[in-house]
């Protein structure tokens, strides 16, 4: 029998024609690149972030790195993480010789566990970097307790988290630095691109100034003051961007309310799935991926039958993360091993994104819910 393609992918982005006439008003322009879309792009999402700064870049990866060096970050310091998150995380501290040291996570939201970060804190501790893990904000009272009790510096990843907030305060806004990501699967999008958000004006000013090359503003287009990069995002990007930050509460709306009936349905359904965790007293979270974790009692390989059955339908889905200390090359540089962080190890073998995005149909959703179903029932079997 013919197995039905339902052609559901995993992410989608959202893109109406104010977003294709604002590029293409670009494209008509004299200014593709370093024109009056990038400022205008900055101060809407700094606004809405609720800082001073904001300086767009090509990547969040490219946001996390600049972070790293405005805050002197270099050889051999020490910077506190977690190891459930995509790579980049804890990446952008190798980039400067630093070395990532991880904290295991909690098992309910999945975050760093704010409770184990006072232990993994040595003389050459320099910050701590939590990520806010699929847009729920990791626990920021305590970490910013910890890291002003220490003199440490936070660097918020909230690449996945645009629009989360703590007591009100928006996710990105509340450490030293954060970051935020824009590529498709984000919760907006500008094609390719991240932003660094601030109150320091100091990381603002050396940031502006390494994105470019190394030049700081007014300077000739072949005078650098320090070591820099090209991590530049265009006008095109930025304008996708400024529409794409106008949508945002009617983009989040939409993705709460994918969310909602995602669990609606899977709670009926499937109630043994454990579902992504409710938001806590004073944290808000953002939607940025749909992830669901098989019961304990299935293993590694049954997550993956689950997986392959549901893409062998036409059904994106994908392993929502492999451990960063159990990536190769940390393996090789660290010594790392199965065992290290028993938690993120145990999530990690049962989870599983499902297609998420904002237009994802509830009817879309139901054939997701039935076939995993399926799949669960067969891996068990």
């Amino acid at each position: 029998m013919k197995i039905k393609n339902y052609n559901i992918p995993l992410s989608q982005q959202d893109i109406t024609e104010q977003e294709i006439s604002a590029v293409n008003d670009v494209l008509r322009s004299s200014a593709l690149s370093l024109g009056p879309k990038l400022p205008e792009f900055e101060e809407k999402v700094a606004r809405f972030v609720g800082v001073k700064h904001a300086i767009a870049v090509n990547s969040g990866t490219s946001g996390l790195h600049l972070c790293v060096r405005a805050l002197d970050i270099k050889d051999d310091d020490e910077v506190i993480t977690t190891p459930f998150s995509f790579v980049a995380s804890a990446n952008c501290m190798l980039f400067e010789r630093a070395k990532p040291v991880f904290v295991d996570i909690d098992k309910t939201t999945l975050n760093i566990d704010s409770s184990k970060i006072e232990a993994a804190i040595t003389p050459r501790t320099k910050a701590i970097l939590p990520v806010h893990i699929f847009g729920l904000p990791a626990n920021m009272p305590v970490i910013m307790e910890i890291a002003k009790k220490h003199n440490l510096s936070v660097i918020e990843d909230s690449c996945e988290a645009l629009g989360a907030t703590v007591d009100g305060v928006q996710a990105g806004a509340i450490g030293d630095c954060g970051t935020f990501a824009f590529y498709p699967n984000k919760q907006m999008t500008t094609g390719e691109g991240g932003i660094i958000v601030t109150d320091n004006d100091y990381i603002a000013k050396l940031s502006k100034s390494m994105r470019n090359q190394g030049r700081d503003e007014g300077m000739g287009w072949l005078a650098h003051t320090r070591l820099g990069y090209n991590y530049r995002i265009s006008d095109i990007n930025c304008a996708l961007g400024i529409v794409q930050i106008e949508r945002i509460h009617e983009i989040l709306k939409a993705r709460n309310d994918v969310a909602k009936m995602y669990k609606d349905v899977l709670s009926k359904e499937l109630p043994e799935i454990i579902l992504p965790c409710e938001d806590a007293d004073g944290l808000s979270r953002s939607w940025f991926v749909y992830v669901v974790q098989l019961p304990h009692k299935y293993s590694e390989e049954q997550r993956n039958s689950v997986i392959h059955h549901l893409r062998e339908r036409g059904i994106g889905c994908n392993c929502y993360f492999p451990p960063i200390h159990l990536q190769p090359f940390y393996k090789e540089l660290y010594g790392y091993k199965e065992g290290d962080f028993p938690v993120t190890e145990c999530v990690s073998k049962r989870s599983i994104a499902l297609p998420f995005f904002n237009k994802l149909s509830e009817e879309n959703i139901k054939i997701v819910t039935q076939e995993l179903k399926e799949a669960v029932i067969y891996s068990h079997g």
